[in-house]
Parts: structure tokens; C-alpha cells; sequence
């Protein structure tokens, strides 16, 4: 069984994870994968290692293999970071309601 998610060092850690997740963009829509919504959770658990869960626009996406290994590239090269892993999740499905107001008006929405 992992680690527990750890409170403190998931408050120090994850503004930087989030910037690195911020890094990531969807090469059709060019909007980062953060303020599109498709980053549903994540978690620091000691030492360093962080787990993701992440879905997709769709699941015929046609970079269904490169966001997630771009999600993990990013990660992984923040200080602090030990280990990442990121997880494909289906539910709740994705829609455009899950995007931030900063997508919504980069997208004109």
C-alpha cells in the first residue's frame, strides 16, 4: 500500500508541480493541460514522489501517450520531486465546464 498523501509537503511541492503541469499544453486546442481541467488530482507522498491523475479531452486523443509523458517529463524535473506517477482516468469524463476562467477566455468562451 503507497505512503499517505503528506499535507505539509504537498503544500510546499505543489505550487511548483503546478507550475510544471502549467508547461504542458494540448497541441490541438494550445491551451495548457492545467486550466483545461484535465488535471483531477494530485498528491505529494513522502519522499518527494507525486502522484497525478489525469484525463484526457477524449479517449481517441490523438496524444493520448505524449500528454501524460509530458505531465510526468515536467514533474519529475521539479526540485524535490523523487518519483512521479501519472494515472489516465476516464471518470468523471471531460468536459468543457471542467475548464479554468483562463481557458475559458483564451478559447473566447
Amino acid at each position: 500500500m503507497p505512503p499517505e498523501a503528506d499535507p505539509d509537503r504537498t503544500l510546499a511541492l505543489k505550487p511548483d508541480v503546478v507550475d510544471a503541469i502549467s508547461a504542458v499544453f494540448d497541441p490541438e486546442i494550445t491551451v495548457n493541460v492545467y486550466e483545461l481541467g484535465m488535471i483531477y488530482k494530485v498528491d505529494i507522498q513522502p519522499p518527494g514522489a507525486v502522484a497525478v491523475q489525469m484525463t484526457l479531452t477524449s479517449p481517441m486523443c490523438p496524444s493520448a501517450q505524449q500528454l501524460p509523458a509530458d505531465v510526468q517529463s515536467r514533474i519529475r524535473a521539479v526540485p524535490g520531486v523523487q518519483d512521479v506517477h501519472v494515472e489516465i482516468v476516464w471518470e468523471p469524463p471531460w468536459t468543457a465546464e471542467l475548464m479554468s476562467d483562463v481557458a475559458r477566455l483564451q478559447l473566447g468562451f
